[in-house]
């Protein structure tokens, strides 16, 4: 078969359209023919810094839709079956023409959404649901604050917490404020030339949110502990907050990690079939048309690296989602 090859970790420019050996399926894996793949900003930063667990040339990609065409023992599919997976980023992944995934974390694609749909609501969709809906306690809760809400994370979560009832606030550059706002965004704050905390405490009259979703950085949501009410719960997923500051009795935050990719790595049964449930549901929400898939462009699988390139310029609003 053929994929985009990483012969080391680095540039993307090392990153080679060549032949490499079809993946062999073993019990409980799925062969898949690739149709569409989305790109992660976790695809850049691992073709950089590589993994321990890796052989070169190793094939990046988390995040894929496909066909069924061969699967081992006790697998629970069929060939022929329409598939999404946020695979093992450990494992060889989803830029090729084949790939071979772990059943368990697998969901059918329903009837009338696309392989581009299904493969863009993997990585940033199935973050924002752990985050919103499974981490985050939203009852009797009025607030929250998406950070980033342009991006693919902070889209799909500003989309949930909004089905959740809540009034969200999100962080995003001013020519991307319609965008947030046509998702349900009721707030939009320019982070680039306002106060963040300063607006989020007139907004709220001193209070501050009761959830946070930090999807920008540890500094970042260190500062988000002088923004969240009192027994406020702040989640990440780009480094903790640091607590330091924090007096004991004072403010009782709660803080959660979300670390989707680590399903995979804790060998633990139902975190990896809570993959495929995560999928599922989003998948549902976008053939009843609750759900934006965010995708704002389809390259071929040529331009694979080239659109790796533009999400690494950190200026991308939604989706690039690759076909092959």
């Amino acid at each position: 078969m053929k994929a985009w090859l990483l012969n080391e970790p680095g540039s993307l420019d090392g990153m080679t359209w060549g032949e490499i050996e079809t993946p062999v399926v073993h019990s409980g894996e799925l062969l898949v023919a690739v149709k569409a793949v989305a790109l992660n900003p976790v695809d850049y930063k691992v073709a950089q810094n590589g993994n321990p667990a890796w052989e070169y040339p190793h094939i990046v990609g988390v995040d894929l839709a496909g066909e069924v065409v061969s699967l081992g023992e006790g697998a629970g599919f069929s060939v022929g079956d329409r598939v999404a997976i946020h695979t093992n980023l450990s494992r060889k992944g989803a830029f090729a023409e084949y790939a071979a995934v772990d059943a368990r974390a697998a969901a059918l694609i329903p009837e009338d959404v696309s392989y581009e749909e299904a493969s863009g609501i993997l990585c940033a969709g199935m973050t924002a649901y752990e985050a919103v809906v499974q981490k985050l306690n939203t009852t009797q809760k009025e607030t929250i604050l998406v950070h980033a809400g342009a991006g693919g994370v902070g889209g799909f979560a500003i989309q949930l917490a909004k089905q959740l009832g809540l009034k969200v606030y999100t962080t995003a550059s001013k020519e991307n404020h319609e965008w947030v706002k046509s998702l349900g965004a009721d707030i939009a704050i320019d982070y680039k030339e306002e106060d963040v905390t300063a607006r989020i405490l007139e907004e709220t009259a001193g209070r501050g949110m009761d959830l946070i979703l930090n999807t920008v950085g540890r500094d970042v949501a260190t500062a988000d502990l002088e923004r969240l009410a009192f027994s406020g719960q702040l989640a990440f997923i780009a480094g903790p907050p640091d607590t330091s500051g924090v007096k004991p009795f004072s403010l009782s935050p709660s803080i959660h990690e979300v670390a989707l990719g680590a399903a995979h790595a804790s060998k633990d049964e139902r975190a990896i079939r809570n993959l495929s449930f995560m999928a599922s549901e989003l998948m549902e929400m976008i053939k009843d048309k609750k759900l934006n898939p965010l995708i704002t462009e389809v390259l071929p699988h040529t331009e694979l690296v080239e659109g790796l390139k533009k999400l690494q310029s950190r200026h991308v609003r939604g989706k690039i989602i690759v076909t092959f």
